[in-house]
């Protein structure tokens, strides 16, 4: 298991390099050729663009300029906003644990109503509440997440004033508002994964219920919870513990979106924003923190394929 675990973890070692070399050329590919003139607009100075050059190394040739900021990043220097005048990492610090408070309750809530929904649907296949699952999962994969929330906005914010329509509060300042002001959001952005599960989930389990070892359990007389927990959903889960790790870009992506349409000072929309203003250090370091949060997950992923199946190992 060890050799398995340093294998996987040299991979992600890897898969972050390229990340970062990625991450650091999309500076390099702004249109016109020139950032620097591209973040301060048309109307600055020849001198001011020289000045904002100089101070980003884009003066200097692109080896130096990357290893420069590697080594920045490293020591937790992510560069300097533009437009909000302040340390990227700072700005980080304030919006990512918003955007991981509404991923995480988003993927906690996706895994347990998915997996459940997907595991009544496999052992009461054919029947009415497979049915009924089964076509809300599939009409759920199709809703669009911006609509969503416009809809609940409009429905339980300003006809039923029952949900807060926007903003947010940090649940250690006051435990329910934050979770009234979550609920849209977390909705919104988990509802896509949730269908997907429940969609997986099912499949997986059908496969495994028709296995010889699943049949002969129920010829013994097991206990329906046993059968199921014990037998059938442990070989089942490897699929559906992959989606959970494909799941995780999908919120982040959905946060996007979510933080914009319900106004919440997350990463999602500091992204936006930075786009919006060309405030190309701000969309670096976003783009790094997250290709490197996912990164991790799909470690994690990995390595939990070597527990669940011994085989993995020595593949």
């Amino acid at each position: 298991m060890g050799a398995f675990i340093v294998r996987r973890v040299i991979m992600a070692v890897i898969v972050v390099f390229i990340i970062s070399l990625i991450t650091f050329l999309l500076l390099q590919l702004v249109p016109g050729g020139d950032p620097a003139r591209a973040m301060l607009g048309l109307d600055a100075s020849q001198q001011q663009v020289d000045a904002l050059r100089k101070e980003m190394w884009l003066d200097r040739p692109i080896i130096v300029q990357y290893v420069h900021w590697v080594n920045n990043a490293l020591h937790g220097n992510l560069g300097k906003s533009l437009r909000y005048r302040q340390n990227v990492t700072s700005l980080l610090g304030q919006r990512l644990p918003v955007t991981l408070h509404l991923a995480v309750t988003a993927l906690f809530l996706a895994a347990i109503f998915g997996i459940t929904g997907g595991i009544i649907c496999a052992v009461r296949r054919g029947s009415v509440l497979d049915q009924a699952i089964s076509v809300l999962a599939n009409g759920a994969v199709a809703i669009p997440i911006f609509w969503l929330g416009i809809i609940g906005i409009y429905l339980f914010g300003l006809k039923l004033h029952v949900l807060p329509i926007q903003g947010y509060t940090s649940p250690t300042a006051d435990f329910w508002l934050s979770t009234k002001k979550i609920i849209m959001p977390v909705i919104c952005i988990s509802l896509p994964t949730l269908a997907m599960l429940t969609r997986q989930t099912r499949s997986a389990m059908l496969e495994v219920v028709s296995q010889d070892y699943v049949r002969t359990a129920w010829s013994k007389g097991l206990a329906e919870r046993a059968i199921i927990a014990r037998h059938a959903l442990k070989n089942a889960l490897i699929p559906i513990v992959t989606l959970l790790g494909l799941g995780l870009p999908y919120l982040f992506g959905g946060s996007v979106l979510v933080e914009t349409v319900f106004n919440i000072p997350g990463m999602g929309r500091l992204l936006v924003n930075a786009v919006l203003d060309k405030d190309f250090v701000v969309v670096q370091a976003c783009v790094l923190i997250v290709g490197i949060i996912i990164c991790f997950t799909n470690l994690v992923v990995d390595i939990s394929y070597g527990l669940l199946d011994p085989r993995i190992r020595y593949q």
